[in-house]
C-alpha cells in the first residue's frame, strides 16, 4: 500500500519498528512505571528518588548542578523540588557565594527515606538488568546519547 505523499501504512510500521526515539520513550515509560510501583510503599516516585539521590553529596549542590545531572531545566527542577521540600525531605538555601543561586541539601528525614528506598531500588534495578542482554552496553549508549 502506497500513498501519493509517501506516507503509506508500511512507512508507519517502519517508523514504529525502527525509531530509536519511540523505543527509548516506550522503555523509559515502562521502566518508570516499574520503579514507581516498587517505590510507592515508601511514598516516592522514581523521579523523586533520583532527585533525592542527586542531593546525596558531601557538600550541598547548586541547583544548576542537580538540573544538569537529572537533564532537567531549572524551572522543572524547581517544580519537582517543592513537594519534597514541603514534606521536609530537603532544604533549599541561598548560596552565600552567589546570592542569586540556591544550594540544596537532604534533611535527616530525606536521608532516612533514601536509606529505606535504596534496597527497593537495588532489588528493582537488579530485576531490570536481568531482563537485558547487555545492560552495560545499553547504559553506555544511553549516556553517550545524553
Amino acid at each position: 500500500m502506497t500513498d501519493e505523499d509517501g506516507l503509506s501504512f508500511e512507512t508507519t510500521h517502519h517508523v514504529r519498528d525502527h525509531c530509536l526515539c519511540l523505543a527509548a520513550q516506550r522503555a523509559a515509560r515502562a521502566l518508570s512505571r516499574r520503579f514507581d510501583d516498587a517505590l510507592r510503599p515508601v511514598g516516592l516516585t522514581s523521579g523523586q528518588f533520583s532527585l533525592l539521590m542527586a542531593l546525596n553529596r558531601p557538600e550541598p549542590p547548586k541547583m544548576g548542578a542537580v538540573a544538569q545531572v537529572l537533564a532537567m531545566d531549572r524551572t522543572t527542577l524547581t517544580a519537582n523540588l517543592k513537594p519534597l521540600e514541603r514534606r521536609g525531605l530537603l532544604i533549599s538555601v541561598v548560596d552565600p557565594a552567589d546570592r542569586r543561586g540556591r544550594l540544596l541539601s537532604l534533611t535527616d528525614a530525606g536521608r532516612a527515606l533514601l536509606r529505606r528506598a535504596l534496597p527497593i531500588w537495588e532489588h528493582t534495578h537488579a530485576e531490570a538488568e536481568r531482563a537485558l542482554a547487555d545492560p552495560d552496553a545499553l547504559r553506555a549508549g544511553l549516556w553517550a546519547m545524553a
